[in-house]
């Protein structure tokens, strides 16, 4: 069976970054589709997996409690399971990159920053 969506039907409310929830197609993975302004991000958080990034545009800060990223269009990315990591968009343009969480829900928990 073949399910297929596509990034307007995966938008979140008032934000031009996608969500796809892997469970709602069949699949066991689920991505945000980031098209993120200059100087945004998420804030501090981990998850009980790994998370892994594709950088398709822009320059990207990432940064977890121990380290700090800088990375560009082309480069991918990984966060082990567990570290408390967060991105912020370092260009002058919007950053548009895939947070691929192998698990068909996103399972998140935001955090303070130590």
């Amino acid at each position: 069976m073949l399910t297929v969506t596509n990034r307007e039907a995966v938008l979140l409310p008032d934000s031009a970054t996608g969500l796809f929830t892997g469970a709602d197609h069949r699949a066991d993975i689920s991505f945000f589709w980031v098209d993120a302004a200059p100087g945004t991000g998420p804030e501090f958080h981990w998850h009980p997996y790994s998370e892994t990034w594709v950088v398709l545009q822009g320059e990207v800060l990432i940064e977890t409690q121990d380290e700090q990223l800088q990375v560009d269009p082309g480069d991918i990315v990984t966060v082990s399971a567990e570290s408390v990591h967060r991105f912020r968009n370092r260009g002058q343009t919007n950053l548009r990159m895939l947070c691929i969480h192998p698990s068909p829900t996103i399972i998140e928990e935001f955090v303070s920053p130590s």
